[in-house]
């Protein structure tokens, strides 16, 4: 029991080591880099919307760099097309044959960034990569590495050149997030501060790949109680009957939902889910999911949905 307990603390320790390093780059954003972390812990790819310039990209290199993972950025624009993407073979005049050349998925933490910017058909290349962590390119079935993620940037869809992601697209995404402008202080000590390009630049890796890897597994093994899966298909249930909203979540939300919760309980050092825990993540996990009747942004509303569903 007291091993346990002192496992138990060293990630705690661990995970704050890594929040700690990410704040003092992004400033003034302590939730928003604790959802990132907590989506990375439970397996999962994160979406990042809002405007330009607040600090989207950097969170992203800084996640990379904290979490020691091979990184590529793809910057995407309208003319992009799929292969530039997942890749694609190229004749070699002197094999005489065509060998395949690995697109920039091809790493274990890939920002896709203004993804939005693409067209439909570039945006959906990215699917199976982030379902079954693999490609298929002319018949071929290709590993991607381990780990792998997905933190993808966009713009407010009501920003000129944008191509809104599917909902297919936005289900691939265990969380999205906002940053949203910086409090006073933080904005002051961000305009006075160093060039947050040299703070990256300095980070080291908080972890290696295979304490990572065990933080993932301890993430899953967090416990979750028969009365708390009960609250989750409360929630879920919910959302189907909800006259405002033109769909509910499915079960494969509902699936996302106790990954975050898991990972979020083990941020806060704890080894069982309580409810508070599936509260601090469903708006990030649920928002992109859900859709109002009245309007087409997705995600209004989600605290008030809460409100109305029994604590158990």
């Amino acid at each position: 029991m007291a091993l346990h307990a002192r496992l138990r603390g060293n990630d705690t320790a661990t995970t704050d080591r890594i929040v700690a390093a990410a704040e003092g780059v992004i400033l003034g954003k302590s939730r928003p880099i604790r959802l990132a972390v907590a989506c990375l812990l439970a397996r999962g790819h994160l979406l990042i919307e809002d405007l330009p310039g607040v600090g989207k990209t950097t969170l992203a290199l800084v996640l990379a760099r904290l979490f020691g993972l091979e990184f590529r950025r793809i910057q995407f624009t309208s003319d992009m097309l799929p292969a530039d993407v997942v890749g694609a073979s190229i004749y070699d005049r002197n094999s005489g044959g065509f060998s395949f050349h690995p697109g920039p998925i091809f790493t274990q933490l890939a920002l896709a960034d203004e993804v939005n910017r693409a067209t439909p058909k570039t945006q959906s290349a990215l699917l199976e990569a982030m379902e079954e962590r693999q490609v298929t390119v002319e018949g071929s079935t290709r590993q991607l590495p381990e780990p792998f993620f997905v933190i993808a940037t966009q713009n407010p869809d009501t920003q000129l050149g944008t191509f809104p992601l599917p909902e297919s697209q936005l289900d691939r995404f265990l969380m999205r997030i906002h940053l949203g402008y910086p409090g006073r202080d933080a904005e002051r000590e961000l305009l006075a501060g160093r060039d947050r390009r040299l703070m990256i630049r300095d980070l080291r890796p908080a972890v290696t790949q295979d304490e990572l890897q065990a933080l993932q597994r301890r993430a899953e093994a967090v416990h979750v109680a028969d009365a708390l899966v009960a609250y989750v298909q409360a929630i879920l249930s919910h959302t189907r009957n909800d006259a405002d909203l033109r769909h509910g979540l499915s079960p494969r939300a509902g699936q996302a939902l106790l990954r975050a919760a898991r990972a979020w309980a083990l941020l806060e050092g704890r080894d069982a889910v309580l409810p508070e825990d599936v509260q601090a993540v469903f708006p990030a996990v649920a928002g992109h999911r859900l859709q109002g009747r009245e309007h087409n942004s997705p995600g209004t509303g989600t605290e008030a949905l809460l409100a109305n569903i029994p604590i158990p």
